[in-house]
């Protein structure tokens, strides 16, 4: 079988190379070299056949090649043997060469076979060019000139409207926000809307959507038990980080490292989360260092995917079979991950240590208050205490001063003794065998009374007259309830505020070894702290740990840290990255369609202090992000994908997006930030499905109240062994996801025409306007639903809808009202049957291609 990724590489390849072009290894060389030689003749020394790589130019060259002479080239000689036993790739491989990618090899050694250092290893540089938008599209256009293909018409101003409020805030424009950019004919209009976007709180809500899937953020543990784990407060800083636009670099350092800056605040120990967000358990049957082990590996996977764009963790069983990513080096990557000061079985515990406690404001305020109440009790109590004049009853009247001399201190129903003499009380406390004394009384209770010093003696009286004696005991009661009182509620007060999980590093590192095949048990070589040898030295001054390792990220020659970045926020816009596999920058991953403009954008990005709204802005203010999203068939024909960029972005758009856009144009959004996760209805049964009885997770219980039911969906409750079942395509975040796959299949618009939530937006969508004529109605859901009117035959279609529905209901009126009945919010419709027939159009309008899609 074919790999289809090789496919997608060398369609585009075959756009470009055409003829005599000049061939360029990084573009058309090493994918053919990756996929089909470097497994037994690249970085890995374990595999590696006949002590031939393919990889390094110097090996290629002594072992393979003979530069301008594939005659004389074994390569060209066994890519073209006909002896099954001398061919290669061998058969039994599954990989074979088709006769224009051995051709293309051929041409190659001809023309003396360079190589060139991977291209996402090598510092990107500015290349020469306008500045801002137009240095899109001056790449974009130069790209399609060479193609013989020109871009498309600009997107009409409802379209554009639309799209660029989804890609912003995920959410459709209103139609009064549509009629104000319409009517608003200077030329910032558009500017404004993009300004007004990037500044609304929905704009942080729906970059992070994207974040935590990369982040792998859940809300329970993720294996076994998979119990409820507190953790949302990451997710909260993760949406004020977007809102505030926190410099790229700040966002990166203090999520990988905040617990490591000078004095860290809370916030930027809450960011350190990402780092604790992998899967964990406390499954009976594990073995704690085997856990351990797994939860470091998933740190330096996610690191690697999220940071660097590539694929560490082929490295942590052997060397990287394509990149060059030894076993050592990924286990000197594990060095920085391995010390936490925490245990790697989580207990099942919502707050699995380390932890923060976080609190608000309003929190710190409410909390200062109790504390200067405790701290007045506490007061009055000591005061009170110390204005008491204790006088020791004379001796001869000692004998009568304990009431209760006999009785059984074990048992728990008898009245406590009664005391009127401290020596009395002293001596019986020196004569049992186990006080409840607090412990450092009842080290001074053991000693001979004249070894007592003075503080001794007074603590040890100060104890009796409030808590024993008969008489001053009664007399402090009150105050000492007062003072239980307060520390109840500030308690209280205090356990009520969030914990999240955060990272706190040992004193001392723990070593790390170079494990066996990865196996835990298998510890070879102890490795130090270091840095893959093929990407830039640590900085100079820099620490060796994770501020080092972040410090490291954002030095100006680093080749993928922006690179990758700017890559995923343009598959944010257009639905694929300039770089397709947003996942590996490596060997496997594939060619830019274009190169510079990545470039460009990596350079500008960096050097605009890391910005991610002025980067987002300068993409959709370009006219290549602002053209029709409609093309010519021979567009389609030659460029089914759009990596050339001739037309606009259209793409199914992500599940987050097609549930909360149903609920605003319904009404019913709650836009509120930030906050506990809420459980939107599902069906029964989901979670017992995969669940353990003794899981606090075991049975679903949806919330109540639009204030829950209706807010947008990235603050929906994410079981990992049962993700929220409307969000189709989203990862199970388990681990980690940059690249989301786009499916469509009858299970969605079955789950769209059906699913209650649904069903209740266009009911609620219908209900919006049946204070007006029926005539009136398919103008205001068209103008809600798609930002624009409809045509004449739309309009004909759905009065035809709402007639048969009508005529139906009109029969079935039972039908009609069990229909209008679903939904959280209850409905006071006084002709069910008619909001019935329009909640059924309503339902077509949510299920349209148009609405689904973006353009």
């Amino acid at each position: 079988m074919r790999n289809p990724l090789m496919a997608a590489v060398f369609l585009a390849v075959s756009v470009r190379v055409g003829g005599a072009e000049e061939i360029v290894f990084n573009r058309d060389i090493r994918p053919l070299l990756s996929e089909n030689c470097f497994h037994c003749h690249g970085p890995d020394s374990g595999t590696r056949k006949a002590g031939l790589r393919l990889d390094l130019e110097a090996e290629a060259h002594a072992g393979a090649i003979v530069a301008g002479d594939p005659a004389r080239s074994e390569l060209w000689i066994r890519i073209t043997a006909s002896d099954d036993d001398d061919l290669m790739p061998p058969p039994e491989s599954g990989k074979a060469l088709d006769p224009g990618e051995r051709d293309l090899l051929r041409r190659w050694i001809e023309s003396g076979a360079e190589y060139q250092s991977h291209w996402a290893f090598v510092t990107p540089e500015r290349p020469a060019g306008p500045g801002g938008p137009e240095a899109i599209d001056h790449f974009v256009r130069r790209r399609l000139a060479d193609e013989g293909l020109a871009p498309a018409r600009p997107a009409g101003r409802r379209q554009l409207a639309r799209r660029v409020s989804l890609d912003l805030n995920g959410l459709p424009p209103t139609p009064e926000e549509v009629e104000a950019f319409l009517a608003d004919r200077s030329p910032q209009a558009y500017e404004k809307v993009v300004d007004r976007l990037l500044a609304s709180p929905r704009f942080g809500e729906h970059m992070a959507r994207h974040w935590l899937d990369a982040a792998r953020y859940g809300d329970t543990h993720g294996l076994h038990l998979d119990n409820y784990r507190e953790m949302w407060p990451y997710r909260d800083w993760v949406i004020r980080a977007f809102n505030r636009n926190m410099p790229y670099d700040v966002f990166l350092t203090e999520q990988l490292a905040g617990d490591l800056l000078e004095a860290p605040a809370t916030d930027q120990l809450v960011a350190t989360g990402f780092n604790r967000a992998h899967v964990t358990t406390n499954e009976g049957g594990s073995i704690k260092e085997e856990v351990f082990v797994r939860n470091v590996v998933d740190r330096v996977s996610t690191f690697g995917t999220v940071m660097l764009g590539l694929t560490t963790n082929c490295a942590s069983c052997h060397d990287h079979k394509f990149d060059p990513v030894t076993q050592r080096e990924f286990y000197q990557l594990f060095a920085y991950f391995n010390s936490l000061d925490g245990d790697a079985m989580d207990g099942n515990r919502k707050a699995h240590a380390p932890v923060v406690r976080v609190i608000d404001d309003e929190g710190k305020m409410r909390l200062a208050a109790l504390r200067d109440e405790l701290a007045a009790a506490r007061r009055t109590l000591e005061e009170t205490i110390a204005g008491y004049q204790y006088r020791e009853p004379d001796d001869s009247t000692e004998a009568g001063n304990k009431a209760d001399p006999a009785r059984n201190e074990d048992d728990k129903h008898s009245k406590p003794a009664e005391y009127r003499s401290f020596r009395r009380w002293l001596a019986d406390e020196r004569g049992r065998e186990k006080s409840k004394l607090p412990g450092p009384l009842r080290a001074s209770i053991k000693k001979d009374p004249g070894a007592l010093t003075g503080e001794e003696t007074r603590a040890l009286q100060r104890h009796y007259i409030v808590h024993v004696d008969l008489e001053a005991a009664e007399r402090f009661r009150p105050l000492r309830e007062a003072v239980s009182r307060s520390e109840r509620e500030l308690k209280k007060t205090e356990n009520s505020f969030p914990t999240t999980l955060v990272w706190k590093e040992l004193p001392k590192p723990r070593p790390a070894y170079v494990l066996e095949r990865g196996q835990y048990d298998q510890r070879g070589e102890q490795v130090p702290r270091a840095l893959p040898e093929f990407l830039p030295p640590m900085p100079d001054g820099a620490p060796n740990d994770r501020l080092g390792l972040a410090r490291w990220l954002l030095m100006p020659v680093h080749p993928l840290t922006a690179r990758v970045a700017v890559n995923r926020f343009w598959q944010q816009l257009f639905g694929v990255g300039l770089v397709k596999t947003a996942e590996d920058f490596g060997s496997q991953g594939e060619w830019p369609s274009h190169p510079q403009l990545l470039d460009w954008l990596a350079v500008e990005f960096r050097e605009s202090g890391w910005d991610v709204k002025a980067l987002l802005k300068t993409i959709v203010l370009s006219e290549t992000y602002r053209q029709r999203s409609e093309g010519a068939p021979e567009q389609y024909r030659r460029d089914p994908e759009n990596r050339l960029l001739a037309r606009g972005p259209r793409f199914r758009l992500d599940a987050e997006s097609l549930r909360d856009q149903a609920l605003a144009v319904a009404g019913l959004l709650v836009e509120q930030t930030g906050g506990p996760p809420v459980k939107p209805p599902q069906p029964d049964g989901l979670w017992s499905a995969v669940g353990y009885s003794g899981s606090n997770t075991v049975r679903f219980k949806p919330d109540r109240g639009p204030g829950k039911v209706h807010r947008r969906s990235l603050y929906t409750f994410w079981k990992r062994t049962a993700p929220p079942p409307q969000m189709i395509d989203a990862p199970s975040r388990e681990s980690c996801v940059v690249r989301r796959e786009r499916t469509n299949t009858p299970l969605h618009a079955l789950m769209f025409m059906n699913d209650p939530q649904y069903v209740e937006a266009a009911r609620a969508f219908a209900e919006r306007f049946l204070g007006a004529p029926d005539d009136g109605i398919p103008e205001r859901l068209f103008l809600h639903a798609l930002a624009r009117p409809p045509g004449p035959d739309e309009r004909g279609v759905l009065r035809e809808s709402f007639r048969r529905h009508l005529a139906h209901y009109r029969e079935h009126p039972e039908a009609a009202r069990a229909l209008v009945a679903i939904g959280d919010r209850p409905s006071d419709a006084s002709d069910p049957e008619r909001l019935a027939a329009w909640t059924m159009v309503a339902s077509l309008m949510l299920n349209l291609d148009e609405f689904l899609t973006k353009n």
